[in-house]
């Protein structure tokens, strides 16, 4: 080994051998293994890894996110390395700053953007004609709520504007105009006869004139093109000339009639894919017949809000969308269990969406999981927020049936969820990446930590619920005893032995959940640090919520910093315990950090503002409302400091109060 070491080292005793650098491959492999959040703090290391971070198979997908500023120019001008990316550019006017940030988009990015979308802007048609012809593989374009541009109606009326937009927007697949409330059925044609193959439309908030007119039998604006609204003629006529390419539509919060419905889903030729119709108040059972019948394809369907369907329509569904992936019928009051465990039946189904059906308890969900493996969904997503007949019975069979396929599971607001839940989704659900408990007030630390609480005796079952006590003036003679539901005398597939079984067997720790990505535990008011400190240890949790928690102090914010360092959003609204020093000890590991939300911590100062100013560079959302001991002048220095900082809530700050109405 000696006369090896001498060739290593020279007289003075240096290393003379160089590290090899890996081959580019070789990082870029390893990259590959991180998530997008990691792999970017990973690209500052050294030139190398950034020259990896930028492989092409990393670059798929890539949004850039920024306002309308004199800064935004350079930042433009370096998007110009890049092979393909997604814009979105905010607070565009029709000022200097604005009109230039858009010619350096056409000039430096040009055939590079794939999408781009202009939210909370107000530009002039002069600027967007400037931008769009340069734009020649845009694939996805986002009008969202600019009425600037459709107001006076002569949006691309001269035909050499259409022609120049014409041959750029050749390919477009995907267009959003929801919430223009200047759209006509000019417009309209003029901008679609640009995109001849749309894959996607949304049309969601529009103003159209569905309705139809008594004395010609026909829609509003059958006979010339209308000025002021977009009406059913042009909207069904666009759908028969692009029914070989479209298959995504968007009419959501629209006031579709069940006759428009009709008339849109038998235009001969179109097969959709997906079909939003949220909020469309008009809608009946028979509309979604109808629909059923002629859209058999439909892969995803929203009829949320539509508070007119009843059951009848899920029967529907289940009896004629075989393939079916995505459903929600989230508020849709109507709707009991009747139908449910046909519609779990669906081996294709992957995403449900029950929030706000008051009637569900889940009993019909689990006989439909129940069936053969091979004929029952799989899901993978399942919210059954606001559902308050959801007890610990459902949710225990629920978890024991979906352990294998359930990635996010939402039991907001499920007054009746206690620990017992909480226990059976930490030991079936190990594969959840999203988990939403908030306002689940039973839940509490026991439950996170896997434990029989022993210290409180449990009440008999059958002494349960005894009714009314002895009041002043009534005594308990049974008058006032609620009445029994109906589904608490249906069979049930899991007892309640085995549930009394389990009440006596230690869980698995929540922190068994090691893929999570969202937790929520908002207003769980019976957690303290004990559990929080000991169980929130996500390596990659993403989206944290502690909101309301008053008995949390700023051991579980330092903690939970320590121990969560990918966190973009954070929200600690409502814990009194919190303060500044939490703070101090949790900036310095919150790099990532994009959404922070402090209303009403009454211990929080100016002092923790300047440790944000100095540790979060990337604070996107800053809501500091009712923060008494925070001076409006800090809040100014942290806005001009803070370069991505766009939403800040800083009402009554300093001790600020309402004035009362004199």
């Amino acid at each position: 080994m000696k006369p090896e070491e001498d060739e290593m080292e020279d007289s003075d005793g240096e290393d003379l051998m160089e590290t090899p650098e890996l081959p580019l491959e070789i990082i870029v492999y390893i990259l590959s293994f991180l998530h997008a959040s990691d792999r970017k703090e990973a690209s500052l290391v050294c030139r190398s890894w950034y020259d990896a971070s930028q492989d092409l198979r990393f670059q798929k997908n890539v949004t850039f996110c920024f306002p309308a500023s004199a800064s935004s120019l350079e930042l433009v001008r370096g998007l110009g390395r890049k092979s393909r990316c997604s814009l979105i550019i905010s607070q565009l006017d029709g000022f200097s700053i604005s009109r230039s940030l858009l010619l350096e988009v056409g000039r430096s990015l040009g055939s590079k953007v794939d999408s781009l979308a202009l939210p909370g802007s107000s530009i002039t048609e002069a600027s967007l004609l400037a931008l769009l012809p340069r734009l020649t593989s845009l694939r996805r374009l986002d009008l969202r709520g600019l009425d600037s541009l459709f107001m006076s109606g002569a949006f691309l009326s001269r035909e050499e504007h259409r022609h120049q937009v014409r041959s750029a927007l050749c390919g477009l697949e995907d267009l959003d105009l929801s919430g223009l409330r200047y759209l006509s059925d000019l417009t309209f044609n003029r901008l679609t006869g640009c995109t001849p193959s749309l894959r996607r439309l949304s049309l969601a908030g529009c103003h159209i004139a569905f309705e139809f007119d008594p004395y010609r039998g026909c829609p509003v604006g059958a006979v010339q093109d209308s000025s002021a609204l977009l009406s059913l003629r042009n909207l069904r006529k666009l759908l028969t000339e692009q029914k070989s390419t479209l298959v995504a539509l968007d009419l959501s919060r629209t006031s579709i009639t069940p006759e428009s419905l009709r008339c849109i889903a038998q235009v001969p030729g179109l097969v959709l894919n997906e079909l939003h119709l949220h909020s469309c108040k008009e809608l009946t059972d028979y509309s979604v017949e109808v629909l059923v019948k002629h859209q058999p394809g439909l892969l995803k369907l929203d009829i949320s809000s539509c508070t007119e369907l009843t059951s009848r329509s899920v029967e529907a569904i289940a009896q004629g969308l075989k393939s079916l992936t995505d459903l929600s019928l989230s508020r849709d009051w109507r709707i009991t269990e009747k139908g449910l465990a046909e519609l779990l039946s669906l081996p294709s189904l992957r995403t449900l969406d029950l929030s706000e059906c008051l009637h569900i308890n889940g009993t019909e969900i689990v006989k439909g999981l129940k069936g053969s493996n091979a004929g029952t969904a799989k899901l993978e997503a399942l919210s059954l927020r606001s559902c308050s007949y959801i007890r610990d019975l459902a949710v225990f069979s629920l978890t024991q049936l979906l352990g294998d396929s359930l990635r996010e599971l939402d039991l907001t607001s499920c007054d009746n969820v206690t620990d017992l839940s909480v226990r059976a989704v930490a030991t079936y659900l190990q594969k959840l990446v999203v988990l939403r408990l908030g306002w689940c007030k039973e839940v509490t630390d026991w439950g996170l930590l896997g434990m029989v609480q022993t210290a409180k005796c449990e009440l008999d079952e059958d002494a349960a619920d005894e009714g009314p006590r002895i009041t002043r003036t009534f005594g308990n003679m049974g008058f006032f005893k609620p009445p029994r539901m109906p589904f608490e005398d249906w069979p049930k597939l899991v007892t309640q032995n085995d549930l009394e079984q389990f009440k006596h067997q230690s869980g698995a720790l929540l922190l068994a959940l090691n893929r999570l990505q969202e937790l929520d535990l908002s207003a769980c008011s019976k957690l303290t640090d004990s559990s929080i400190i000991q169980v929130v240890h996500y390596p990659d949790l993403h989206r944290l919520s502690l909101s309301m928690l008053p008995d949390i102090t700023d051991a579980s914010l330092a903690s939970v910093a320590w121990r969560c360092r990918s966190l973009t959003s954070l929200a600690l609204s409502h814990c009194p315990g919190i303060s500044d020093r939490g703070l101090a000890q949790a900036a310095p590991y919150l790099h990532r950090l994009q959404h922070l939300y402090l209303s009403c911590c009454t211990n929080i100062t100016d002092r923790s503002l300047f440790l944000l100013l100095e540790h979060c560079k990337r604070l996107r959302t800053l809501d500091i409302s009712r923060c008494k001991n925070i001076s409006s002048t800090t809040v100014e220095l942290l806005q001009s400091q803070l370069p991505f900082l766009e939403n800040i809530q800083s009402r009554f700050i300093g001790g600020a109060d309402l004035i009362p109405a004199l």
